[in-house]
C-alpha cells in the first residue's frame, strides 16, 4: 500500500540530507510532433544530435539530483532501453534512474500523478518535471527554499519554477501559456488563470478575496513556465483524491488554489538568471535547437557537457563538427552557423547548409540546400535537395531535385520519390508494415487507409502516406490548446500572421465606441509597448552575450534575425535596438575628445557593420535612428562623434547625411516642445556643421584642382 500523506509530511521535512529525487512524466500527452513519433515515443526524439530525455537527465544532474524516477507508458520498452544503453546506466554517472512503467489507462498527467502514489515511490520532497526539459537552472537552490517554507508552513506543497523573460519571448510559447498572480513580498502564487493565443485569452478573472486579502499583487503575463515543480510527498496523495485533475497547471494548480477546501498553498520562485525552456512543439523545437548552438544553455553545449557523449569541435558562428575526423566536409561546400554536423555525415560539393542540425551518418548531395532544418541520423539527400525550416527523420532519403518547404515533418524511414514536392506544412510518414505490432496506432492506421494518389507530392517509387492539413471533425470537441488554429501557433515555419491580423480585426471589430473603445485602445497600446521593450530587452541580452564572448558580426546578426523572427517585429524596431546598444555601450572616456573618439572609432568598427547586415540596408534611417536615441540618452553630447565614425567606416556616406539633415523628420518636425524636441534640433544643428565640412572640403579640393590645371 502507498504511504500516507501525512507520514509523508514528517519525512519530507525531517532533514536536509535526504536524497534528492525527481520523477520525469515521459509521455508527452499529446500528438504534436507527429508523424515524427509515430512507432517512437517524444522524449527519444534528438535535439542537437541527443534525446530530449538525455538533455532532461543532463539538467537534473546539473542541478544535483541523485535519484530519478522515469515515468513512461508509450513504447515503453524503447525508452528502457534507451536508459540501459546510455551513459546514465554506468556506475560512475552518480544517478539512479528507475523506469516505472504506467497502466495502459495513463492518458493525462494526472492519470501519471496517481500512478506514481500507487507505487509508493515517493518518500520526501521530490522534483517534477516533464521529459522535454532543457535547462542550466540550479534547481537545488529551489529546493532548498522550499524546505525552508515548509518549516513553518505545512500547507506549502509546491514551488513552480517560472522564468522571467517577458510575453514575446522565443522560447514562450505563443499558444498554451498562464498568468500568474503573485503576492509581491512572498511570490505565492494567488491565483492561477491558463490562457491560449487563438482565440486569444483577452480576460483573466482574479477572485476579489485575494485582492482583499493581499493589499500588493503581481499580475505576470511574462513569465515562461518551465514545468518545473518542487513539490511536498503529499502531492500525488491530492490527485489520487481529485480524479478531475488532468492537466497539472490548468487542473491541479488552478484548483488546489481556488479550493476553499484544500487549504493548501502554492509558490512560485522567479528565475532571472539562466536557462530552462521545453521543446513542447515543433516550434520550440526550432528555438530551444539554435539556443544550444548560440550556447544559452551553457555549460550543456555541443563541445562540452554533451547528453549523449558526442565530442563536437567550436568553430566560429558557432558551428560544430563531430571530433572525430569522420565528417566529409567538400571543398566547395558551405556550412554557415549555427549549425551542427553529425559524425560520419557527408556534405557533397556545392551543398548549402545553414542554420541546421545534421545527425550523424548523413549524406548531403551535389548542390543541396538545407536551411534552418533538422535532419536526423542515417538520412540522405540526393543531388539538388531542398529543405526549407523543416524536420526530417531518421533513416530517410529523398530523391535528387526534391524539395521540402517551410514547416514540413517526414517521418522516420521514409522514402520520397526523384522530383517530389512536400508544400508549407505538408507531413508524411512511411506505410505500415505487417511487423508493426508494438503498439497499436489507430491514427496512424486510418491516416494509411484513406490514401488517395499522392505521387506528385511524395514522387515515383515512394513509401510515404500523406497526413491530413487543416482541422479533424472533431477538432471543436477537443480542448482550445489542441485545436488547429490554436496548434498553427505552435508549428515550426509558422509566423500564423492571417491568425494574429483575424485577433486583431476582432478585438476592433468587437470593441464599441466611447469608453469600451478606448479601453480597448489602451490595452491595445500597452501590449505592444511592452512587446517592443522586451524584443528591445532581447537584444540587449543578445548584444550583451556577443560582447562578451567576442561573437562575429555574422553571428551576432543571425542572433537578431531570429529573434526578429520571434517577435515579429518592423524592422525599423531591429535597427533601432541594435543602434541603442551600440550607442549605450560607448564607454565615456575622461581623457578629452581625442580619447573619445578613439574609443568611439574602435566600437563602431567592431559592431558597426552589424547595423547593416540585419538586412534592409537603408543608411538615412539609420542617421535618423541615431539621433532620436541620442536626444533621449545621456550620450547626446556624442552624436556628432558617432556620426563621424559611422561615416569614416562607410556605414552612411554624405549623401545619406545630407538626405538625413533635409528631413522633416531630422528637424523634428510633428514632435511636442520638450526635452526630446531640443535634443533632436541639438542633433540637426551638429549634423549641419559637418555638412559645412564636407562643403569646405569639396571648395578645397576644386581649388586645388583650378591650381593644378593652371600649372
Amino acid at each position: 500500500m502507498p504511504p500516507k500523506s501525512s507520514a509523508g509530511k514528517e519525512k519530507d521535512l525531517a532533514g536536509e540530507d535526504d536524497v534528492l529525487q525527481a520523477v520525469i512524466l515521459a509521455d508527452s500527452f499529446n500528438r504534436r510532433f507527429r508523424p515524427l513519433t509515430v512507432g517512437k515515443p517524444r522524449c527519444l526524439l534528438p535535439v542537437c544530435n541527443a534525446t530530449l530525455l538525455d538533455w532532461t537527465f543532463e539538467s537534473l544532474a546539473l542541478a544535483g539530483v541523485q535519484e530519478i524516477f522515469v515515468i513512461c507508458r508509450s513504447y515503453a520498452a524503447q525508452v528502457k532501453a534507451a536508459i540501459q544503453e546510455s551513459k546514465w546506466s554506468k556506475p560512475t554517472s552518480g544517478i539512479k534512474i528507475v523506469p516505472i512503467i504506467t497502466s495502459k489507462e495513463t492518458f493525462t498527467p494526472g492519470d501519471a500523478m496517481r500512478d506514481i502514489y500507487t507505487h509508493g515511490i515517493i518518500k520526501t520532497d521530490f522534483v517534477l518535471v516533464m521529459g522535454d526539459l532543457v535547462s542550466n537552472v540550479r534547481i537545488d537552490e529551489v529546493v532548498r527554499i522550499h524546505k525552508e517554507r515548509r518549516k513553518t508552513n505545512k500547507d506549502a506543497i509546491m514551488t513552480m519554477v517560472v522564468k522571467e523573460s517577458g510575453a514575446t519571448h522565443r522560447t514562450r510559447s505563443r499558444a498554451d501559456y498562464g498568468v500568474f498572480v503573485l503576492d509581491t513580498e512572498t511570490s505565492e502564487c494567488l491565483h492561477y488563470e491558463a490562457a491560449v493565443g487563438y482565440p486569444p485569452t483577452r480576460h483573466v478573472r482574479v477572485p476579489r478575496d485575494v485582492l482583499a486579502e493581499h493589499p500588493e499583487v503581481e499580475i505576470r503575463n511574462d513569465l515562461i513556465d518551465c514545468s518545473i515543480d518542487v513539490c511536498s510527498v503529499e502531492v500525488p496523495s491530492l490527485f489520487q483524491d481529485n480524479f478531475d485533475y488532468g492537466d497539472i497547471r490548468r487542473d491541479f494548480v488552478h484548483g488546489v488554489l481556488t479550493s476553499d477546501l484544500l487549504m493548501k498553498n502554492i509558490y512560485c520562485y522567479v528565475v532571472k538568471e539562466g536557462y530552462a525552456a521545453r521543446v513542447a512543439d515543433t516550434r520550440s523545437y526550432d528555438s530551444v535547437s539554435k539556443d544550444i548552438l548560440s550556447r544559452w544553455t551553457f555549460p550543456l553545449v555541443p563541445d562540452d557537457n554533451h547528453p549523449s557523449g558526442h565530442s563536437y569541435e567550436y568553430l566560429r558562428s558557432n558551428t560544430y563538427i563531430a571530433k572525430d575526423s569522420s565528417v566529409v566536409l567538400s571543398r566547395t561546400c558551405k556550412v554557415n552557423g549555427p549549425s551542427l554536423i553529425g559524425s560520419h555525415s557527408t556534405i557533397s560539393p556545392g551543398a548549402v547548409i545553414t542554420a541546421s542540425v545534421i545527425g550523424q551518418r548523413c549524406t548531403i548531395g551535389p548542390n543541396a540546400v538545407v536551411s534552418h532544418s533538422y535532419l536526423f541520423d542515417d538520412t540522405h539527400l540526393g543531388a539538388g535537395v531542398v529543405v526549407e525550416q523543416s524536420i526530417v527523420g531518421a533513416r530517410v532519403a529523398i530523391g535528387e531535385g526534391s524539395r521540402i518547404a517551410r514547416g514540413s515533418l517526414v517521418g522516420d524511414g521514409v522514402t520520397l520519390g526523384t522530383g517530389a514536392r512536400l508544400g508549407p506544412f505538408e507531413r508524411v510518414s512511411r506505410r505500415r508494415s505487417q511487423a508493426e505490432d508494438e503498439e497499436s496506432d489507430e491514427e496512424w492506421e486510418e491516416v494509411e487507409q484513406n490514401q488517395g494518389d499522392n505521387t506528385a507530392t511524395v514522387g515515383e517509387g515512394s513509401n510515404a502516406i500523406v497526413w491530413p492539413k487543416g482541422p479533424s471533425e472533431d477538432d471543436e470537441e477537443l480542448e482550445e490548446v489542441e485545436r488547429y488554429d490554436n496548434q498553427r501557433l505552435m508549428r515550426i515555419g509558422d509566423d500564423a500572421a492571417d491568425l494574429l491580423a483575424h485577433s486583431a480585426a476582432d478585438a476592433s471589430d468587437s470593441s464599441s465606441d466611447g469608453e469600451d473603445a478606448s479601453d480597448a485602445s489602451s490595452v491595445h497600446a500597452l501590449s505592444t509597448a511592452a512587446a517592443e521593450h522586451e524584443f528591445q530587452a532581447e537584444v540587449t541580452q543578445s548584444l550583451d552575450r556577443a560582447f562578451a564572448e567576442g561573437h562575429s558580426v555574422d553571428n551576432a546578426a543571425v542572433e537578431l534575425k531570429t529573434l526578429r523572427m520571434a517577435s515579429n517585429v518592423d524592422l525599423r524596431r531591429v535597427r533601432e535596438a541594435v543602434v541603442a546598444a551600440i550607442v549605450e555601450r560607448v564607454p565615456l572616456v575622461a581623457g578629452g575628445p581625442a580619447a573619445q573618439r578613439a574609443e568611439i572609432a574602435a566600437l563602431v568598427a567592431r559592431w558597426g557593420p552589424l547595423i547593416n547586415q540585419i538586412g534592409g540596408v537603408d543608411p538615412v534611417e539609420t542617421v535618423e535612428v541615431l539621433q532620436y536615441h541620442c536626444a533621449r540618452s545621456t550620450r547626446q553630447p556624442l552624436f556628432g562623434q558617432l556620426l563621424a565614425a559611422l561615416y569614416q567606416d562607410d556605414i552612411v556616406d554624405e549623401d545619406d547625411i545630407r538626405a538625413w539633415h533635409a528631413s522633416g523628420a531630422a528637424r523634428g518636425q510633428g514632435l511636442k516642445p520638450g526635452a526630446v524636441l531640443e535634443g533632436v534640433k541639438h542633433c540637426w544643428r551638429v549634423g549641419g556643421k559637418m555638412i559645412e565640412q564636407f562643403d569646405a572640403q569639396e571648395s578645397s579640393d576644386e581649388e586645388e584642382d583650378e591650381e593644378s590645371d593652371d600649372e
